[in-house]
């Protein structure tokens, strides 16, 4: 393996894949909710949810709607 290849010997970058981000963030952020939910009720009751998990599940949903809104704008 060579971690430099000249620019004669180099093969063209491939073309972009179609992908469908709106979808994947839709999914990520519902399952951050879904996490964040999950722990706000049925774990609470067991006494064992820590504050940096709620806050992990609370970031995790912000960065999505941030990343949704992001993906429609930019379109």
């Amino acid at each position: 393996m060579r971690f430099y290849v000249k620019d004669s010997q180099r093969k063209p970058d491939p073309a972009p894949v179609k992908t469908n981000a709106k979808l994947a963030l839709m999914v990520g952020t519902i399952l951050w909710a879904a996490g964040g939910l999950f722990l706000l009720f049925a774990a609470q009751q067991a006494q064992q949810v820590e504050t940096w998990q709620l806050a992990t599940c609370g970031v995790g949903f912000a960065l999505g709607v941030f990343g949704f809104i992001h993906v429609s704008r930019k379109r």
